[in-house]
């Protein structure tokens, strides 16, 4: 089949995918490919709303437009869910820059190159299109460019905000910490202030509840707190962005957390959800919390999104059993290493993803008899690692999927705390987000494994009864926050602690590593002799702190506060 591709380019607010969607619409046949549940759902309402028959597919649920069972001719889905067998008229594939991402790169690689469409509808950044054109020519099809500007202005204000007492209606602060979420939330509220919070963790439900509080005029609730999850799929009635940071975990090749200026692409993404058509607010305006930070967001906002040079792949089930067969006593880690160490890729197009979260759950659970592609697909679950209960309630899914006993909504209830009661703590609130993760888990492995997880209507409903409690304890934030200070609860977050923020950037800036070093000089704020001088008094404070801490030199040299 040869695919007529159509790029729609440009920057937020720019009318690129309403303008794909509505030939996705009029088409007789058609498939939405987008990045999150929530904007996969947006559309599924919205083509249903119109009198499009619209199925909804994700990782956890397939709802059908018609009669269970009876599927439609048009899907809106997950870009992981794209069916790349089943012919469609249209397809519009949302967000394609992330098939730069490391992490879930893979799958808008999979869905540009595999899904059958006649007419294939791109969406995302101009610096997406050379590279797209080059995987085009692969297939020997061509692309054709659309490009759009933005509809509403978006202006840069001249100073920073400086104080919380400065802050405007329509504004939305920007955290890229838990712990800056909870503790500007403290603030603001107690000067009076009733704020909206949305943040990553957090169900579905909460978000829109979160975002339909502060986008109704007749709210008195006119601030939101939000983390970048406000990049994309929620639409919000923001006239100013104000970046409370600029310093953002990032995830390096090697799956490791860095910490590093936010990129030119994430800057404007999230600037440009201020002022966006439709809304409100016909104008909108960036702006940082701190002076310092200005000058860097302006030098952001002034600059175009990297090029992207390299599309992302990941190993299939099927080229893992072929490892497995020839090397059967290698455990499914071990078979991802040597896939990775051997395997062959064409470097000027594409680039191995990330496969750090893979190999941890297969670690986890390998002594867990499974077979391989069962286990294959149990390392696939998108869970957070880095949180101990929904990895326990992972290994006994494995554990039980392995003695081949169906997982019931009984036996789920017993293991995850039910009944469940309002959050007195941050730690309450937090353990709660983890378990409607668990609840996300187990409708993950429904759909894959329908007959050992037979719960999913039960479940669904447990769903939106915790999702109900934990809009509970969102919306008393502050009083969470008191709490937890007062039984000196320790952190709860799985955010880095930003206090060690300043220590960490210097680190890395001194030492030279990643990309802060040269950001900073480009941008006029650091010089050569600077650094070299930075780089002296890092090597004599590291040498000072290895006397201090050497057992030898201990009683000989005291610190000095």
């Amino acid at each position: 089949m040869k695919r007529k591709i159509i790029f729609h380019a440009g920057p937020t607010n720019s009318g690129k995918t309403y303008r794909a969607l509505e030939r996705f619409m009029a088409a007789k046949s058609g498939v939405y490919c987008g990045p999150l549940k929530l904007l996969a759902t947006e559309v599924y309402k919205k083509a249903n709303e119109r009198g499009t028959p619209c199925d909804l597919v994700t990782g956890e649920e397939r709802k059908f437009a018609i009669s269970e069972g009876s599927p439609s001719s048009h899907v809106s889905c997950t870009v992981e869910m794209t069916s790349v067998n089943t012919p469609y008229e249209v397809a519009v594939i949302d967000e394609i820059q992330l098939l730069r991402d490391p992490g879930r790169g893979w799958a808008w690689t999979r869905s540009f190159l595999g899904v059958m469409a006649e007419e294939i509808h791109v969406c995302g950044e101009a610096a997406a299109i050379d590279l797209i054109s080059a995987l085009a020519l692969t297939c020997n099809e061509d692309v054709e460019v659309h490009t759009y500007k933005r509809l509403t202005d978006l202006t840069v204000e001249s100073e920073a905000l400086g104080s919380f007492d400065n802050v405007r209606p329509g504004d939305c602060i920007v955290c890229f910490s838990k712990n800056d979420i909870y503790s500007v939330s403290r603030t603001l509220e107690s000067q009076g202030c009733e704020v909206a919070v949305i943040y990553g963790g957090l169900p579905p439900g909460t978000k829109l509840a979160q975002a339909q509080k502060f986008n109704d005029p007749d709210s008195s609730c006119k601030l939101l707190i939000a983390t970048d999850a406000i990049g994309m799929g929620l639409n919000l009635s923001i006239k100013r962005i104000v970046f409370y940071s600029l310093i953002k975990p990032i995830m390096n090749e090697k799956g490791e957390k860095e910490l590093d200026v936010i990129t030119v692409s994430q800057a404007l993404q999230i600037a440009g959800r201020a002022g966006r058509f439709n809304t409100h607010f016909d104008k909108g305006s960036v702006t940082t919390f701190k002076a310092e930070d200005l000058p860097i967001l302006k030098n952001l906002l002034s600059q175009s999104p990297e090029e992207i040079t390299k599309a992302g792949l990941h190993p299939t089930a099927e080229q893992i059993e072929l490892y497995a067969y020839h090397l059967p006593n290698s455990t499914l880690s071990n078979l991802v290493n040597i896939f990775e160490g051997i395997c062959t890729v064409d470097d000027s197009l594409y680039f191995m993803c990330n496969s750090e979260d893979f190999k941890f759950l297969a670690d986890m659970i390998q002594h867990v008899p499974l077979p391989l592609k069962a286990r294959y697909i149990f390392c696939c679950a998108p869970i957070n690692r880095k949180m101990p209960f929904v990895c326990s309630m992972f290994l006994k899914f494995a554990r039980q999927f392995s003695r081949n006993e169906p997982i019931s909504y009984q036996w789920l209830c017993r293991n995850i705390g039910y009944p469940f009661s309002v959050p007195h703590s941050l730690g309450d609130l937090v353990h709660l987000e983890c378990v409607f993760d668990v609840l996300d888990l187990y409708l993950w492995l429904s759909t894959r494994f329908p007959d050992l997880f037979p719960g999913v209507y039960q479940v669904r409903d447990l769903q939106e009864e915790l999702d109900n409690i934990i809009q509970q304890g969102v919306t008393m934030i502050t009083r969470l926050v008191l709490s937890s200070q007062q039984t000196n609860e320790e952190d709860v977050s799985e955010d880095e602690d930003f206090s060690q923020v300043p220590k960490k950037v210097a680190k890395n800036l001194l030492k030279g590593r990643g990309k802060l070093t040269d950001r900073l000089m480009a941008q006029g704020l650091l010089t050569p002799s600077m650094l070299n001088q930075l780089r002296k008094e890092w090597k004599q404070l590291s040498r000072n702190e290895e006397e201090l801490y050497d057992p030898k030199l201990k009683k000989k040299r005291k610190p000095k506060f």
